[in-house]
């Protein structure tokens, strides 16, 4: 299909010719509705210590409530209306219009002023027009392009049913209310009214009526397989849904249509099954919950420092229209369900653009708990602080001290990215005891972001304008539509934010509320406010907080819905949160970051890279996409069909808050195989971000790229500087260990040949004592990054907390100095054992029952059927052995991740116990029995791990000298075989070092 043209930000110097008007935003409809004026008292600038000050001042910054000379307003309905209240109903919630979301058309109306583009809420898609709201389940994707070229995948909108009312015709379909995840939908012509609730995740849509019947018209004649009573199932284009209506109504069916007077109670609902099953049953199942009507949803998150946990839960406000019932139904995207606590879907599942959706009845709520991998400012410099290697890089940031910002530009995507890449040079500068590079870098970091944040008197460009209107904060000039369609603020203000958090570090005054902090706080509110007693923002903005991701345009005009391009662009504002609120001390946004990042790292695992194979259509071809959509993706971008830009534009920028992109390290090396393949040879244009995204995977093959090819032109927010210290960093390191945590938010783990390196960043003038999920301890001196393991290290120079005298930077503490000459291995590297080679924690599941320290081919194995419940107890199973194995045991707990696939069965589950006999001798001191798997019945590997939690356990668990471990594999539920990936494809993980 043809490209549907978004306005996020192209990654083109702004010294290019600007794209063509006609390429970014096409045609626009004619307008139908005059502005109006929204009820003035919305913003009140709150300052440190409490109260209002004059509108536009915070602090020492500013900005402003006139609007500059020439700049653009977002508008509505035909480029007319700068009042979105035109588009909502009288009882719609007070304070900000929410924008950048799923349903962002039925309120902005740029293209449709009577209804709405196409609502992607999953597994439902619908389409507002005036007579009525049109459904669709779309289950078939249609592919276009080629596997390596430019291609896409959408699951187009096709309607299958539309509810309404006999004679309905409302001039505009209104927004009469919204919550966390639903939108409800208001139609009046005068003598008619409808009301209809819609969200992600909701199969059913909730409907009420006045001055009519209920009136819905399929596409094409429908099979009804029930019409009993109130309830009516019938199936449309190969899909069955159920309408419900209040007891002691009846359905009439005349060709095409469906009507009931509902026995004049005026409300029903109608419900999408989803396929495979008993669908009368589920219909039954369904009933129970269709009276219940969703009329709210709330997500409420909280980070526990402590374990290293984020724990979300999504919760729904029901009314009972008729009896008590207060549960619903809901489906679960697969970010969610594989981080599921405490509930069990059914064995049915819808199709998605996103890949399976899992289905939980009856609850009032549901919870995940993510794991909360850290992040840090820099990767510290275990690797190039000395010898030839410090000379290099000192080389290349002793180039930079002129222009740290390198080509920066006027507008705020432009002005961030050289703020963004004047922070990495600071970062490194600084752990390197580079001070003059350092501080030039502060300063004009300082200097750029106090020109932003200040709107002085008769000033017109770099600041900052708020609109009343719409609850938004435009810096202007502005880029990429960030002005009149409220494009990409996370992507712009996320620089500004990051650039802010590594100053601060120096120079705390500056980020003081009194001085300039209260600005960046306004920045953060605007793209994403974390809280939700602030009115004049949105809450979580750009944000989609049932997707788990961020969407780039604001009113979402496409027919595919909305789409974002630059997922890493997301991460850097996600990451920029953290690293703000700690070195402010404001755990509210820091805790608003690591809930952020977190639940986002886990969404474009899932949705841009697909790393578990299983959300991708199989005929799609490609193991990533540059940009998804509502209904999809596509391996493409806005700017450019070079396989290093599609590729890449959801890698940039690198740093820190970046490692999450290294949590599935093969994948890694699997993306740039195929940008490889895609590009016919390595990569030509972004070798820089390419390279440090496959140092993650590979460091030593990322290094030798670049010490091959180290005159390649860099990306425009990179520097030479920072590409080598990450990579050569990286090469020392090894990859991004997930299965350790830490009580610290800025701290990480790194293995390379089985040996671990704890890393932890302190920003504050006291000592700090970091604490790792293992047991392992980190003494971090003040204003240090430290480094324990395979490497020991400590340098850094942000001391924090102190008084810096305005316009320069901190000099205070001592230069880092690194406490060895090169990277030297400590009593954590490995130590030979018995066998004259160190354990390897990371064991295989290997064809013919080994257990192997290393990976072999790829295949797979049959588990035999169940044919019974054989919960807990190995029943036929595949069996996997290691023995001979020495080594400390750490503390931890064994983890494993097997790739299992029941092809179409329903009602499997497979199942692990991993036994440990210590000294090989044949007594067993610990068992461990895991809670089944249910396998989903789409053919395609899925992951099993030990997140399933413990069904049983007995023993402790302690050294091992020369001892066997033992897995054990089968169904313990199910009538049909499980294939088991083994060679490469599942691992177990023993808690144990050498």
């Amino acid at each position: 299909m043809t490209h549907l043209r978004d306005f996020s930000p192209d990654p083109v110097p702004p010294t290019a010719p600007a794209p063509s008007p006609a390429r970014r935003r096409g045609l626009r409809a004619t307008a139908l509705v005059a502005a109006s004026v929204l009820a003035a008292g919305l913003l009140g600038v709150v300052v440190a210590g409490g109260g209002t000050a004059t509108a536009g001042a915070v602090g020492a910054g500013s900005y402003t409530e006139t609007r500059p000379a020439g700049a653009l307003l977002p508008k509505g309905c035909g480029a007319i209306s700068t009042n979105p209240r035109v588009f909502t109903t009288a009882d719609a919630p007070a304070g900000a219009v929410p924008t950048n979301d799923w349903w962002s058309s039925l309120i902005w109306k740029r293209n449709n002023c009577t209804g709405s583009e196409v609502l992607h809420a999953h597994p439902l898609a619908a389409k507002a027009e005036n007579n009525g709201l049109g459904l669709s389940y779309t289950t078939t994707p249609a592919i276009s392009g080629t596997a390596t070229g430019v291609g896409e995948f959408h699951y187009p909108y096709t309607e299958d049913v539309r509810v309404g009312m006999p004679g309905l015709s409302a001039p505009m379909v209104k927004a009469a209310g919204w919550t966390d995840w639903t939108v409800t939908a208001d139609w009046s012509d005068g003598s008619r009214t409808m009301r209809a609730t819609i969200g992600h995740g909701l199969p059913f849509s909730y409907y009420t009526v006045s001055g009519g019947t209920a009136q819905l018209t399929t596409a094409g004649t429908p099979t009804v397989w029930r019409n009993s009573g109130a309830t009516i199932g019938f199936t449309v284009r190969g899909h069955d849904y159920v309408a419900y209506a209040p007891t002691g109504a009846t359905w009439t069916v005349s060709g095409t249509g469906i009507s009931s007077t509902l026995a004049g109670k005026g409300y029903f609902s109608v419900a999408v099954l989803p396929g495979g099953g008993d669908r009368a049953a589920l219909a039954d199942t369904y009933a129970r919950y269709a009276h219940a009507h969703v009329t709210g949803t709330r997500m409420s998150y909280s980070y526990d420092q402590s374990a290293g946990t984020v724990r979300t839960t999504y919760a729904f406000t029901t009314t009972p229209r008729e009896g008590s019932e207060t549960k619903t139904v809901v489906a679960l995207y697969p970010h969610q369900w594989r981080s599921l606590t405490g509930a069990t879907p059914i064995g049915q599942t819808y199709v998605s653009a996103r890949g399976a959706m899992r289905v939980l009845t009856g609850v009032p709520s549901f919870t995940t708990t993510m794991r909360f991998t850290g992040v840090l400012p820099e990767v510290p410099a275990v690797g190039d602080s000395s010898g030839a290697d410090l000379s290099t890089v000192t080389g290349y940031l002793n180039a930079e001290q002129g222009n740290p910002e390198g080509v920066s530009g006027p507008d705020t995507y432009w002005a961030g990215k050289g703020l963004g890449r004047a922070a990495r040079i600071a970062e490194i500068a600084d752990q390197l005891g580079q001070t003059s590079v350092r501080d030039a870098a502060l300063t004009a970091m300082r200097n750029r972001l106090t020109n932003w944040l200040t709107a002085g008197s008769g000033e017109s460009g770099q600041l900052f304008y708020y609109d009343r209107n719409w609850g938004t904060l435009i810096g202007y000039p502005a880029s990429y539509g960030s002005d009149e369609d409220l494009n990409d603020h996370h992507f712009h203000y996320g620089y500004f934010i990051a650039a802010a958090a590594t100053l601060a570090k120096f120079d705390p005054g500056w980020a003081d509320d009194s001085r300039y902090g209260g600005m960046v706080d306004l920045l953060i509110r605007d793209a994403n406010n974390y809280d939700r007693a602030d009115s004049r923002f949105p809450y979580l903005r750009d944000f989609d907080i049932y997707a788990g991701h961020d969407w780039a345009s604001g009113l979402a005009p496409f027919f595919a819905g909305n789409n974002q391009e630059s997922s890493s662009e997301g991460m850097n504002f996600a990451n920029a949160l953290i690293q703000w609120g700690q070195a402010t001390g404001d755990t509210a946004v820091r805790d608003a970051g690591v809930y952020l990042w977190t639940t986002q790292s886990a969404a474009i695992s899932e949705y841009w890279f697909d790393v578990y194979d299983q959300n991708f259509p199989a005929a799609f071809g490609h193991k990533t996409v540059g940009m998804v959509w509502g209904d999809g993706g596509s391996y493409s971008t806005w700017f450019s069909a070079a396989p290093e830009m599609i590729q890449g534009i959801n890698m940039l920028p690198i740093t820190g808050g970046h490692l999450y992109l290294g949590d599935f390290p093969e994948y890694v090396k699997a993306n740039y195989a195929e940008l490889v393949t895609n590009k016919g040879g390595p990569p030509t244009v972004w070798q820089d971000i390419i390279w440090e995204f496959l140092a993650l995977g590979d460091g030593e093959q990322a290094l030798r790229n670049f010490r091959a090819n180290s005159g390649f032109t860099s990306e425009e927010g990179e520097s030479k500087a920072h590409t080598f210290h990450w990579i050569r960093n990286l090469a020392a390191l090894g990859t991004v260990d997930t299965s350790v945590t830490a009580n610290h938010p800025l701290a990480k783990v790194f293995v390379k040949n089985g040996a671990r390196t704890y890393v932890a960043s302190n920003i504050t003038a006291r000592s700090l004592t970091v604490t790792f999920s293992n047991g392992t301890t980190l003494v971090v001196p003040a204003g240090k990054t430290a480094t324990s393991g395979a490497y020991t290290w400590s340098g850094g120079n942000a001391t924090g907390g102190g008084t810096v005298p305005t316009g320069s930077p901190s000099t205070s503490g001592p230069s880092p100095t690194p406490t060895t000459a090169s990277p030297t291995p400590t009593s954590a590297s490995p130590s030979p054992t018995g066998t004259g080679s160190p354990l390897r924690p990371v064991r295989y599941l290997r064809s013919g029952g080994g257990l192997d320290g290393t990976a072999g081919t790829a295949g797979t194995v049959n588990v035999a059927a169940a044919n019974g419940n054989h919960d807990g107890t190995p029943t036929n199973p595949q069996v996997f052995t290691a023995t001979g194995l020495t080594g400390t045991y750490t503390g931890g707990a064994t983890a494993f991740d097997l790739a299992v696939d029941a092809g179409t069965a329903v009602g499997n589950g497979v199942q692990i116990r991993v036994s440990y006999d210590l000294t090989g001798n044949g007594s067993v001191e610990r068992v461990e029995t895991y809670r089944y798997f249910a396998t989903d019945p789409v053919p395609g590997a899925e992951r099993y791990r030990q997140t399933q939690g413990l069904l049983s356990s007995t023993g402790t668990l302690g050294n091992l000298a020369g001892g066997t471990v033992r897995v054990e594999v089968w169904n313990a539920i199910g009538g049909a075989p499980t294939i088991l990936g083994v060679g490469n494809g599942s691992t177990v993980t023993l808690p144990y070092g050498s």
